[in-house]
């Protein structure tokens, strides 16, 4: 039997979905009796969930396993993730790591540990229990508890989309949605312990409501989904995450518009404002619905933010189409970019393609989207000065301050107070500090100041 008299401790890398899991299989062994304890202590487990969307996370596991070793040489290193799907040979080749569990395996990691855990650190060898990925065509409802203001909620899984960059399919499976019984149960296990703020979560969420375990047949759709989660009792916030832009109905605009619940805040990936590269990608749109969709939002809600995400140096992109998703967002009226450098990946067409862009290169573009983005979200900021909003303030004293969100996504500051942690208050902003993060006046309480 296990020994669970012991510290099990956990690092997450990549998206908000890999958070949610993490928090899940983390009170199952808090279930099972082990003590959860923060990474930078010392523990007898470390787990660490990978991610493979960029090179940069597949570099930094190394220096992460090596932080656990530092904190205690024996421990028990356990990889899962979707690094760990993609390449679980090379992960196990790492030297401190001693299980490797896929896509399936992660959610049964306590069962793995009965034969790991009775080897003598002498005797270890590195084991691997990683399924095909067509396996992978059953769902595991996520929700994360990380901090007390805010909760991500997996609501899908997995992505049928073939854009010829991306290994998620390869490491996550096909599309699978969660039952609509079964997210409304767990966002109101997310309300019972005074959460405030749900985040929608998954890999391609607008496509909730297809392959439910596993099968085709569209039960709910994303709207249906949304509608009901607006009516669970005690969630004074929803906010949808990442949302495909062809998958992004008027329907459900026009509804998060008047909702209760949904705040004016949505995610579209765009990668790139070329239609050329578009076709390139793969993607499912071209940039003209695109533009339908922020000027569709922006009609409904004047005050929305809206962020962007994009990719710099894929194969292909000249000088000239460069400049073409720079002017493109330059006039599109969206809030913030996050930026992406394309990096090959193994197994994706992509990687075959040619006209590669030179790092030195990519890097430049990369720079000059992220200076586009400060600039966007400036202009934002400035567009919200002498607006009201309700602000949800976090938990976390950063150098004396306190910052909260508000429902439009403005960050905000304030100097440090225990009493307005997860407290919700009404503000009017007034100004933007030197550090980009706005000041406000206090209007009044939303709720009650408690902690």
């Amino acid at each position: 039997m296990i020994d669970t008299n012991k510290n099990v401790a956990f690092y997450t890398l990549g998206c908000k979905l890999n958070f949610s899991e993490t928090s899940t299989i983390a009170r199952s062994f808090e279930n099972e009796g082990f003590n959860r304890v923060e990474f930078s202590e010392k523990a007898e487990i470390y787990v660490i969930n990978t991610c493979s969307v960029t090179e940069n996370a597949d570099k930094r596991f190394k220096a992460i396993v090596k932080q656990a070793q530092k904190k205690n040489e024996n421990a028990f290193v356990i990889a899962i993730g979707c690094y760990a799907q993609l390449k679980p040979e090379e992960l196990a080749d790492v030297e401190g790591v001693d299980l490797v569990l896929g896509a399936t395996e992660k959610f049964n990691i306590t069962s793995y540990l009965n034969d790991l855990l009775s080897q003598p650190a002498e005797a270890r060898t590195a084991q691997i229990h990683s399924c095909e990925i067509d396996e992978a065509d059953f769902y595991v409802g996520s929700y994360s508890i990380g901090d007390r203001t805010r909760a991500f909620l997996k609501v899908q899984d997995g992505c049928d989309y073939k854009c010829t960059y991306c290994t998620i399919p390869l490491a996550r499976g096909i599309s699978r949605s969660d039952t609509l019984g079964n997210v409304l149960k767990n966002a109101k296990e997310i309300s019972d312990q005074d959460i405030k703020e749900i985040v929608l979560t998954g890999v391609n969420i607008g496509d909730y409501g297809k392959g439910e375990f596993g099968n085709k047949k569209h039960e709910h759709t994303f709207l249906d989904l949304v509608k009901a989660l607006d009516e669970v009792e005690g969630i004074e916030r929803l906010r949808i995450s990442s949302i495909e832009p062809n998958l992004l109905k008027n329907e459900t605009i026009d509804f998060v518009a008047q909702s209760n619940t949904f705040v004016p805040h949505f995610h579209i990936p765009l990668q790139s404002g070329s239609n050329k590269l578009l076709g390139l990608m793969r993607r499912r749109y071209r940039r003209e619905l695109y533009v339908d969709r922020v000027e569709q939002i922006k009609t409904t809600m004047p005050n929305a933010c809206i962020g962007v995400d994009v990719i710099v140096g894929f194969p292909g992109e000249t000088d000239e189409l460069f400049l073409e998703t720079y002017n493109f967002l330059n006039d599109l009226d969206i809030s913030y970019l996050h930026v992406f450098t394309y990096s090959e990946r193994d197994n994706t067409l992509a990687a075959e393609m040619e006209e590669v862009v030179p790092q030195k290169v990519r890097k430049k573009r990369s720079k000059m989207l992220r200076g586009l983005s400060a600039k966007k979200r400036r202009a934002f900021y400035e567009s919200q000065l002498g607006n009201t909003f309700s602000v949800l303030f976090e938990g976390e004293n950063k150098e004396g301050y306190i910052h909260g969100f508000t429902e439009n996504y403005v960050k905000v500051k304030m100097p440090w107070n225990p009493e307005y942690v997860n407290t919700l208050h009404q503000v009017i902003l007034t100004e933007i500090d030197e550090d980009g993060l706005v000041r406000f006046d206090l209007v009044e309480s939303k709720s009650d100041i408690a902690v």
